[in-house]
C-alpha cells in the first residue's frame, strides 16, 4: 500500500502548491452564498421556511466538494496526454493501488476545499445546531469527496482528451447539484421532483451535511450515512475496473 500513499501525498502536495487553485475555487461558493444567501433569505423567511442562509450553507460546502471531486478526474486525462500516467502504469504496483491512491489523494483535496468552504459559512452566520454531530458532518463531506471524484475517476479513465471528457461532466455535474435539493427544500416540491432527487446521490449528502449542521433531515441521517457508504465503495470498484482497461 506504499504506492496509494505516495499517490495520496503527491495530490496533496500538487494542491498546496497552487495556491491560486485554492483561492479560485472559494469564488463560486462564496458567490452562491451571498447572492443567494442574503438575497433569497427574506423571501424564504416570508414563506415560513426559517433561516435560508443556514439551510443553503450545508449545499454550498456540498457543491464546492462535488466540483472539486469530480473534476480530479481531468488530472488522469492530462497525465495521460502527456505520457506521466504511462510512467505511472508501468510502476510494479497493482492499478487498483494507483486508482485508490489518486482517488484518496483527490478526495482529501475536495473535502479540505469543503472544509474551508464550511469555515466561511461560519463566518457568514451559519450556526451548528450541535457540536456532537460535527464528526458526522465531517464524515459525510468526505464519502462526498470519495464518491465524486472516484466517478470523476471513472469516467476520466473512459477518454483520451479533455473535450469529451468536459461535455459529459457539464450533464452530469449541473444536474446532480440544482437537483439534489441543496437550494431548495425538498419537502414542498412537486412528486416527480422528489422521485428524481431520491436517485441524485447528492442530495444524500447534502441532506447528511444539512442535518448534522442544522438538524433539518429529509431522508433522515442514518439513510443518508448508509447510501453514501454503498455508493462510495460501489463506484470506487467500477472506477478501480474502469481504470485497469486503460490502454497505454
Amino acid at each position: 500500500m506504499n504506492a496509494v500513499y505516495i499517490l495520496w501525498k503527491r495530490e496533496i502536495i500538487r494542491y498546496f502548491r497552487s495556491r491560486a487553485r485554492i483561492v479560485g475555487s472559494l469564488g463560486q461558493p462564496l458567490l452562491f452564498l451571498i447572492a443567494l444567501g442574503f438575497g433569497l433569505g427574506p423571501v424564504f423567511q416570508r414563506a415560513g421556511q426559517g433561516n435560508y442562509f443556514e439551510f443553503l450553507g450545508p449545499g454550498v460546502v456540498s457543491m464546492g466538494i462535488l466540483f472539486t471531486g469530480i473534476f480530479a478526474g481531468i488530472q488522469i486525462i492530462w497525465d495521460r496526454q502527456f505520457g506521466f500516467l504511462k510512467e505511472t502504469l508501468v510502476a510494479p504496483v497493482s492499478r487498483f493501488e494507483i486508482m485508490l491512491g489518486k482517488a484518496l489523494g483527490g478526495a482529501t483535496v475536495a473535502f479540505m476545499q469543503g472544509v474551508f468552504v464550511f469555515v466561511l459559512t461560519l463566518l457568514l452566520g451559519v450556526r451548528i445546531s450541535s457540536l456532537a454531530f460535527l464528526p458526522i458532518a465531517l464524515v459525510s463531506m468526505f464519502l462526498i469527496a470519495l464518491f465524486f471524484t472516484a466517478l470523476g475517476i471513472a469516467i476520466a479513465s473512459l477518454f483520451e482528451d479533455m473535450q469529451g471528457f468536459q461535455l459529459v461532466m457539464n450533464f452530469v455535474v449541473q444536474p446532480t447539484f440544482f437537483l439534489s435539493g441543496a437550494l431548495f427544500p425538498l419537502s414542498g416540491v412537486p412528486k416527480f421532483l422528489q422521485l428524481i432527487a431520491s436517485f441524485d446521490p447528492l442530495s444524500y449528502g447534502v441532506d447528511a451535511v444539512r442535518g448534522a449542521v442544522t438538524g433539518q433531515s429529509h431522508f433522515g441521517m442514518g439513510i443518508d450515512i448508509t447510501v453514501l457508504v454503498v455508493l462510495t465503495f460501489t463506484v470506487l470498484a467500477i472506477g478501480s475496473y474502469l481504470f485497469s482497461k486503460i490502454e497505454i
